[in-house]
């Protein structure tokens, strides 16, 4: 420990031992798999830290390392004399020496990010490290090159674990400017357009892989959902950002073709002191809104979801796409291919894409014309066991909120509903009760489910009596032929032919006589006359959707009864008859005409 801070004390206080900035790399290099120098380890990193700062605004400025690299290289090529001279020849290969230093120690730093290193506190220091020279290296504009290869690091980790997730990302993700040239470089990653390294020469000396593809490892796609997650959403209103709220001093977020167009192959502009000045002022006063944030958001997302999830992410994407995701895109209709591809996969995958396509269908305007018949597939009886059945029917019962949806669709919902109550747990058929309560109320044209008066009754809704006998449906002369057969279809997928209209809610009738006595009560809900909406409300789903036995049981032991008359004597009585009646009333009052005599138990009465 004490070498480690003569090496650092010398380096920071003397050019003439700049040799030890080597030394300090590669102790910090030993560090990564060996905790008990864990300590040296950040010591040299602060000692080295505190070296190259300084030099990124003089030595090595970006542009003057890139313009005199690229003169060494030219001078390789032609005689040097009476171009330059020693002494400017040297000062151009102690920079080039410097920068290759330099970027050895962010390589290292990224790896030790993105390691599962001993010590959290090194990966902290080496996290705040690599964003201060992201920031300083361009004199105070962000160095999205940095970042973005620290972002490419990051996913391709196997240690993707807490410190990263709820130290370091929370950090940082505070600022607006970080959380736009996340989303821009994470845009850029993901794109399936990218199949090639950076060209730039800070970059081409590592030999990873930086851009994402299709054939990316699930773990690497997870690790991208999982930064994506933690980038908090743009803020509803467009004001502009205090300096507390952007990470750069200078907000110099160019354009994307200036940032991120050929991956690095950034103009490079000679700027004197006034312009950089001018500059300065002219950012400070500028702000990142909300629509440019919505943006780069919007852009990121979608290059994601065009990836082959693993199916755990895929499930998780679906989960919270309405709530994270849908509300603050520039454009939600562009999620519309995505949703309805993954609604008409079918089964729990189905159900987890109902709330976000729901969202566009009434928000957006998007126009789905098999919406109803996708939602009425997915009524199984394995949907009443299914993890996300409270959502799902407390969706359901807004999709069926609507007056102007056909009676054919209401009754057809209706009708499968009911017939799923004689399979479901009694948690279940109270669920069923609730949602053809409000249906009955809703729509008063399904009504005549509840009752039918005689078959002449039923042709006349279908508008099965015409004026041509040939016209009658062939079904319904056979209902004629034997009234007691139900003419509802219930596997048939499409509500329009499924015949609801023609059948009854004769399934609530056996309810009645439900072993539950929950669900026995809470049918007679429906003797009411719905079709009053005056005297009638409707009933909160929400509060049946996450029922189960438990709840039952729990409601029905807390549940106050009234008092009923019981057998049973409040003292213990020590004779079976009164020996004196009460004053008002007759001795023997309960056998007239008899009379009983006190007699010994040990003699027999005649």
């Amino acid at each position: 420990m004490e070498r480690t801070k003569k090496l650092g004390h010398e380096l920071l206080t003397s050019r003439a031992h700049v040799n030890n900035a080597p030394i300090l790399i590669c102790l910090l290099s030993s560090c990564i798999g060996n905790a008990a120098i864990s300590d040296q380890g950040l010591e040299a990193l602060i000692t080295l830290q505190a070296f190259f700062l300084p030099l990124l605004r003089t030595e090595l400025a970006a542009s003057a390392v890139k313009e005199a690299s690229e003169r060494l290289k030219k001078k390789r090529k032609r005689s040097q004399e009476g171009k330059t001279d020693d002494g400017e020849k040297a000062e151009d290969i102690y920079r080039k020496w410097l920068w290759s230093k330099y970027r050895e120690l962010l390589r290292l730093l990224r790896k030790i990010v993105a390691s599962s290193v001993p010590n959290p506190t090194l990966r902290v220091a080496a996290m705040d490290a690599l964003m201060e020279f992201a920031r300083q290296q361009k004199q105070g504009r962000f160095q999205t090159r940095i970042y973005l290869r620290l972002i490419s690091s990051l996913v391709h980790s196997k240690a993707f674990d807490d410190v990263i997730l709820t130290i370091l990302l929370p950090k940082y993700f505070k600022y607006k400017d970080i959380c736009y040239v996340s989303y821009s470089g994470l845009a850029e990653l993901v794109s399936s357009s990218i199949s090639r390294k950076y060209e730039d020469e800070d970059i081409s000396a590592d030999n990873e892989e930086i851009h994402i593809s299709k054939s990316s490892s699930p773990m690497v796609i997870q690790n991208v959902y999982k930064f994506l997650s933690c980038i908090p959403p743009p803020s509803e209103d467009d004001i502009e950002e205090s300096e507390e709220e952007m990470w750069s001093s200078v907000n110099g977020l160019l354009s994307d073709k200036d940032n991120f167009g050929g991956f690095g192959k950034q103009k490079t502009q000679q700027t004197n002191t006034d312009q950089t000045q001018n500059a300065s002022k002219k950012a400070s006063s500028s702000r990142i809104s909300a629509k440019r944030m919505r943006s780069k958001m919007s852009k990121a997302w979608m290059s994601f979801l065009k990836l082959p999830l693993p199916v755990e992410v895929y499930k998780k994407v679906l989960a919270n796409l309405h709530k994270t995701v849908v509300p603050y895109l520039s454009n939600p209709i562009l999620l519309s291919d995505f949703l309805t591809r993954s609604y008409d996969i079918g089964g729990i995958t189905s159900v987890m894409a109902l709330n976000s396509l729901f969202i566009l269908i009434t928000q957006h305007g998007l126009e789905y014309p098999d919406f109803y018949n996708k939602l009425y597939a997915l009524l199984e009886p394995s949907i009443f066991m299914a993890k996300y059945r409270s959502h799902f029917f407390e969706l359901l019962d807004r999709c069926l909120k609507s007056p102007l949806l056909p009676a054919y669709l209401a009754a057809a919902f209706a009708k499968k509903l009911s017939r799923l109550a004689l399979y479901t747990p009694p948690s279940g058929s109270l669920l069923v009760i609730a949602l053809i309560h409000n249906l009955l109320r809703r729509h008063p044209s399904i009504n005549c489910l509840v009752h039918w008066q005689d078959h002449k009754e039923m042709g006349e809704v279908e508008g099965i009596e015409t004026k041509r006998p040939e016209e009658k449906i062939d079904n319904f002369c056979q209902s004629t032929a034997k009234p007691g057969r139900d003419m509802f279809v219930i596997e048939e997928k499409d509500t329009a032919k499924s015949k609801a209209l023609l059948s009854s809610l004769w399934e609530i009738e056996t309810l009645r006589r439900h072993y539950c006595p929950a669900v026995s009560r809470f049918v007679t809900s429906l003797e009411n006359d719905l079709t009053v909406r005056a005297k009638t409300t409707e009933v909160v789903v929400k509060d049946f959707s996450s029922g189960s036995y438990g709840t039952i049981f729990s409601e029905e032991v807390g549940r106050r009864i009234k008092q009923v008359p019981l057998a049973f004597y409040k003292t213990m009585p020590s004779t079976l008859f009164p020996e004196k009646a009460t004053k008002g009333s007759s001795p023997n009052l309960d056998f007239a005409g008899w009379r009983f005599t006190p007699c010994d138990r040990n003699k027999s009465t005649s």
